[in-house]
């Protein structure tokens, strides 16, 4: 798991700040089955969906699954919008420094062609 960050909210800015990082597991589940097993989890931690891109309690997503591409109604891999995040660009690197996205570069070129960073490290988040 990476160290936790702190971002300014993606959308709508009368929110809290939110946090981020980033994990690498190992599941036997397929893709679409890790899909409904993590919004079964966000349901159980709490998870309702007020507004698009607004607050909320948990947000569990699936960036990559091995080498896997992947496009259905319910799920891209790799996630469609996660080379242009620092709030996953940055933690990902963290523990996967030499990591290359499909179709899109290494993690660290892709931090580079970043306009701006609006991520910071929170203390006394890690592990």
């Amino acid at each position: 798991t990476s160290p936790f960050y702190g971002s300014t909210p993606l959308g709508p800015s009368d929110q809290p700040d939110f946090v981020n990082a980033v994990c690498l597991i190992e599941t036997e589940f397929t893709p679409c089955a890790l899909l409904r097993a993590l919004k079964t989890i966000e349901i159980e931690q709490g998870r309702v969906k007020k507004r698009h891109w607004g607050e909320r309690l948990i947000d569990l997503d699936i960036l990559l699954f091995d080498d896997l591409e992947l496009t259905s109604d319910v799920l891209t891999i790799p996630h469609r919008d996660m080379t242009l995040r620092d709030f996953v660009l940055i933690p990902l690197l963290d523990i996967a420094p030499d990591l290359i996205i499909p179709h899109k570069g290494s993690v660290k070129s892709l931090i580079l062609a970043l306009e701006t960073s609006y991520l910071y490290p929170l203390s006394g988040c890690s592990e």
